[in-house]
C-alpha cells in the first residue's frame, strides 16, 4: 500500500508543494514546528532513509540544500535545521525547519497551525525564490 507520502507525490493528495524533480519532492508540513517547516522525500518509496542507495542519498541532501536556501529567504531564522526521525510516516524523509535556538526544533512542542491561503502564499513565496 502506497505511503502518504506516495500519494502527495501523485497528486491524490492536496499538498503545499514548494519543489520537485524527476528523484525528489518537497512540500511544507502542515503540522509545522516553525513557519516555512518543509519535508523532502525521495520519489521512490524508501522506508529508511540508510536504506537509500548512495547516489539517490547524496542528491536528496542536495536537493534538500537548494530548498532550505529557498526557505532562508523567505522566513528569517539563524539557522535551517535538519533532522531525520524517520518514524512518523514509512517513507524515508527529512525534516527542514527554520531555528533560531536549538530549542525551536523539539517535536515535542505543540505544532504551529496556518489557514489555507497562510500556506499557499507561503508555498508560493518559497517557490519564487528557487
Amino acid at each position: 500500500m502506497s505511503t502518504i507520502f506516495t500519494k502527495i507525490i501523485n497528486g491524490d493528495v492536496p499538498s503545499y508543494k514548494i519543489a520537485e524533480d524527476e528523484n525528489y519532492f518537497a512540500f511544507l508540513d502542515i503540522n509545522p514546528l516553525a513557519k516555512g517547516h518543509t519535508l523532502v522525500i525521495p520519489k521512490k518509496e524508501i522506508n529508511y532513509i540508510f536504506d537509500i542507495d548512495d547516489k539517490l542519498l547524496g542528491g536528496m541532501l542536495v536537493f534538500a540544500k537548494k530548498v532550505a536556501r529557498a526557505v532562508e529567504q523567505v522566513v528569517p531564522c539563524k539557522r535551517m535545521g535538519i533532522t531525520v526521525l524517520g518514524l512518523e510516516v514509512p517513507h524515508a524523509h527529512i525534516h527542514l525547519v527554520p531555528i533560531n535556538t536549538i530549542f525551536d526544533i523539539d517535536f515535542s512542542k505543540e505544532k504551529l497551525k496556518f489557514t489555507t491561503g497562510e500556506f499557499e502564499k507561503l508555498a508560493a513565496d518559497i517557490r519564487a525564490h528557487l
